[in-house]
């Protein structure tokens, strides 16, 4: 396929774009990487060429009368009807009667939302809910016509929304198993499992070709190099999907398929989310486009277009990649769904109005939240003409299309349908055996000194570390919850934490086994197998800005320096969704496996890492690096710099190579003074790099305070230096009441902070409330407006401050959307803390930053 994909490149392209396109294909040592080139202001608009793009010819063809129904349907539909297809919205913020009210076409489930307002409902609630809005939307007793909803779901590596689903290794692991056919099962297993809960359509794969690991979704990617993207692709849509022209194409134990996010999200300046593609075209063409022909070339139904820019446009507004390219050149003939109310960030758009999407070529809005005002606007847009209904009709024609395609007219409602309330296929045994090879194959050996690796199942074991026994963790984001967090291994009844799955190998080869998280231990062990990790994030909340892992946190380090200093072996198992600069630990290691983020089969880190009873090879390691794994914490692609990685793409040692690895350099570079952390802003007394504490009396200019400590020019504010949980880790602001003035942490440089706000994250600040305040009090960030004029939002905050008892710590969660909303622009943002007052305040602050979720956060008033 990737032979086939390459002869129309080159056949449709000028001759030196085609040598680009034989480099990213064969797989060359160097790619160009867009992430390296210097910072520079994109340009204001795109353009691309579609005669240099391949001309595909999509497999699935409708029959006769599959063609006749759709356009007979489509001309019978209102107005009404029609806008109520191109519009999805969230389980969580609409009703069956809201389907039936407004003959919505679609529903998804967010990261953050199930059934009857509970994200771990059990699957007979998900299936109970899929049931009452198909049954919303086929009730035609207000007139209209019946026409089947489709539920999309992000089933990413697995069904991972449904408590006891079997949970797959995320991309990156898979990645590195360069197994194809392997990655073929697990699709048939996600969309079997999938069909059990209700739904029918989900929102994978994730193509991007991933250009710089500091991204937060890195794990999603299934390598940096496009040809094992192009290969997965076609593999995992038809394991979703079924063979096209097959019976059960779509349907039985199939889903409908979604190949996101198009195009160029892996490849973002600085690998920032939502941020900048700046690529060029035949780069955005050769590298990034490399899945989706594969994807389309499969059959697949459904394209998600992406958050990001390319050249400085948002890809939810360019009808030069949406239409003239993917649905012209790649003959794309499906729905072309939006990403989570994305639309509201294209120019003159909002989240409730966003005629210029559609016009450029998007067939759904996702519209989770926002999707009552976006049908009005969009209804009185095609109404008015600004939405012509040519574009309208095709935008619901391919909606319609896939729903005939996939039998959603005649499958009846979903606990009905083939597999449907089979909960014993959660999990099952079979699917579990697929998940369990999918680990042993993704494991990477990067160390295996005096070949310590295979362990004797005989031996006397300790198991340490925070990753040991901690099935989120080892699964990661996307895993019940959005983030993977706020759940326990209480949560996932079939899978197996990695302690778990030693155990039991360790048992059965007659040995003896603890589990010590921090490493105590009273009979010393004959070695140490110490987990540990990233914590479970998704998406932006993922952003880096080092790949150091954990910097100014030592405790893993710690941890195996206590084995090494005792002469105990240590065999350290690394549970991340990138590669890392971890030189410090893999010195500090006599064996180092990069397991990646597993999923719920820990089991099958036990299998390799211990041999047979008696000491054969019981699983050889198999895995390769799918991405290049970096020589230095700035070395965030493989091309970065003149340097080579320090593992090459495609290393992974086996039990017969030679595992010896010289010591590393442990020395961090000094970071860029320039380098701002856009999460962190005052943490331990001390602002975060990049950031400074500054106050101002009423409209005076600022001053900062070098050490965080001192007074405005008059004394009207002072800022002096407490002790909370550390000597001087806290500030305490003091406002005399003699006039306005304010406290910020503000930077010179403006940061962006839209995707932020777009994803419910809050500001988030420790408080004390030693004085209560006299005077209203205000809470803000400051922006830089056009030009050199500042902007701001704000919040009135006296009454919290009133409420809150004297002298005891609090925390504040305020949703950054309360600033934007407020008159903020969250895309320039100086300031993101400001508090002013013109009375009497004594308070106390610290550890100011941003944290996810809704839980306990302040809405906006």
């Amino acid at each position: 396929m990737v032979d086939l994909w390459l002869r129309r490149a080159r056949r449709n392209t000028l001759l030196g774009a085609s040598m680009v396109v034989t480099c990213a294909l064969a797989g060359c040592e160097r790619v160009h990487d867009a992430a390296s080139e210097p910072a520079a202001p994109p340009p204001a608009m795109s353009r691309v060429h579609p005669d240099l793009w391949p001309q595909l010819a999509p497999p699935v063809k409708d029959d006769a009368a599959l063609t006749a129904r759709l356009e007979n349907l489509l001309q019978s539909l209102s107005v009404e009807e029609k806008v109520g297809q191109v519009v999805q919205a969230d389980v969580g913020s609409v009703t069956a009667d809201d389907v039936r009210k407004y003959r919505l076409g679609s529903v998804l489930n967010g990261g953050n939302s199930g059934p009857y307002g509970n994200d771990l409902a059990p699957p007979s609630e998900w299936l109970k809910a899929a049931d009452e809005f198909y049954l919303a939307s086929m009730d035609t007793r207000d007139g209209g016509h019946a026409i089947p909803i489709v539920w999309g779901s992000d089933a990413i590596h697995g069904n991972n929304n449904i408590v006891g689903a079997t949970i797959f290794p995320h991309n990156i692991g898979l990645g590195a198993a360069r197994n194809p056919e392997l990655i073929r099962r697990i699709g048939e297993v996600t969309a079997a499992e999938t069909r059990v809960s209700g739904q029918e359509w989900t929102f994978a794969p994730t193509l991007a070709v991933v250009q710089d690991v500091r991204w937060g979704r890195s794990y999603e990617s299934y390598s940096e190099r496009p040809e094992i993207v192009h290969e997965y692709a076609r593999a995992m849509v038809l394991g979703l999907q079924g063979e096209p022209g097959s019976a059960d194409f779509l349907k039985g134990r199939h889903v409908i398929t979604t190949a996101k996010h198009w195009i160029g999200d892996g490849g973002t300046f600085e690998g920032r989310d939502q941020g900048d593609n700046r690529a060029s075209e035949e780069d955005l063409r050769d590298i990034h486009a490399a899945g989706y022909t594969a994807a389309i070339d499969a059959g697949a139904q459904s394209v998600m277009a992406s958050f990001s820019l390319w050249q400085g446009s948002k890809l939810h507004g360019h009808k030069g990649l949406l239409t003239d390219v993917l649905k012209g050149r790649f003959g794309f003939d499906g729905i072309l769904v939006g990403d989570w109310n994305a639309h509201g960030q294209v120019d003159g758009c909002s989240n409730t109005s966003c005629a210029a999407s559609i016009n450029a070529g998007l067939d759904m809005f996702m519209a989770p939240d926002s999707w009552r005002g976006l049908y009005d606007s969009t209804l009185a847009q095609a109404r008015s003409g600004e939405i012509p209904m040519a574009r309208l009709d095709d935008a619901v024609r391919r909606i319609l299309r896939v729903k005939l395609r996939a039998g959603l007219f005649e499958a009846g409602k979903p606990s009905s349908r083939p597999l449907a309330g089979e909960f014993k296929l959660l999990g099952a045994p079979e699917h579990r055996a697929v998940a369990r090879q999918a680990v042993r194959e993704s494991l990477v050996l990067l160390k295996n000194s005096q070949h310590v690796l295979p362990l004797k199942p005989s031996l006397n074991v300790l198991v340490a570390g925070d990753g040991a026994d901690n099935i989120p963790k080892q699964s990661g984001g996307w895993s019940l919850t959005w983030q993977g967090t706020g759940i326990t291994n209480a949560n996932f009844p079939n899978g197996e934490s990695i302690y778990s799955g030693i155990r039991q190998a360790v048992t059965a080869g007659g040995g003896r086994i603890a589990l010590s998280p921090n490493g105590d231990y009273r009979n010393k062990p004959d070695v140490a197998i110490v987990v540990f990790g990233e914590e479970p994030y998704a998406e932006f909340q993922g952003d880096v800005d080092t790949l150091e892992y954990k910097p100014g946190n030592t405790t893993d380090l710690a941890l195996l320096k206590k084995f090494r200093d005792a002469q105990i072996p240590v065999v350290a198992v690394f549970l991340s969704g990138r590669p890392m600069w971890v030189n410090p630990l893999l010195n500090a290691s006599d064996a180092f496996v990069a397991a990646w983020l597993p999923g719920t089969e820990g089991g099958g880190v036990a299998d390799v890492l211990f041999a047979k009873r008696d000491g054969s090879v019981a699983h050889d390691f198999k895995g390769k690096l799918s991405f290049s794994w970096p020589l230095t914490p700035d070395q965030v692609t493989a091309t970065r710099g003149d340097a080579a990685p320090l593992f090459a793409f495609g290393f992974g040692l086996t039990y017969a190579s030679d595992g010896e690895l010289a010591a590393l350099s442990e020395v961090v570079p000094p970071r860029s003074s320039h380098s701002a952390s856009t999460r962190e802003y005052f943490q331990a007394g001390r602002t975060s790099p990049g950031w400074n504490v500054a106050v101002a009396e009423g409209d005076a200019a600022h001053s900062t305070l070098a050490t965080a400590t001192g007074s405005t020019t008059n004394g009207v504010l002072k800022v002096s230096a407490i002790d909370r949980a550390a000597q001087e880790d806290a500030r305490l602001l003091a406002w005399s009441g003699q006039g306005p003035a304010t406290f910020l942490i503000e930077r010179s440089d403006p940061i962006d902070l839209q995707r932020e706000a777009n994803g419910q994250l809050s500001l988030v600040f420790d408080y004390r409330v030693d004085a209560a305040p006299s005077a209203d009090v205000t809470l803000g960030v400051e922006c830089r407006g056009s030009g050199a004029a500042r902007c701001a939002g704000s919040m009135p905050f006296a009454e919290r401050l009133r409420s809150a008892p004297r002298g005891e710590w609090r925390q504040a969660r305020v949703l950054l959307s309360c600033f934007q909303q407020s008159g903020a622009d969250m895309r320039a943002i100086t300031a993101p803390l400001t508090l002013s007052t013109a009375g009497t305040l004594q308070l106390g602050i610290a550890n100011v930053r941003l944290d996810t979720g809704l839980q306990d956060a302040v809405i906006c008033p």
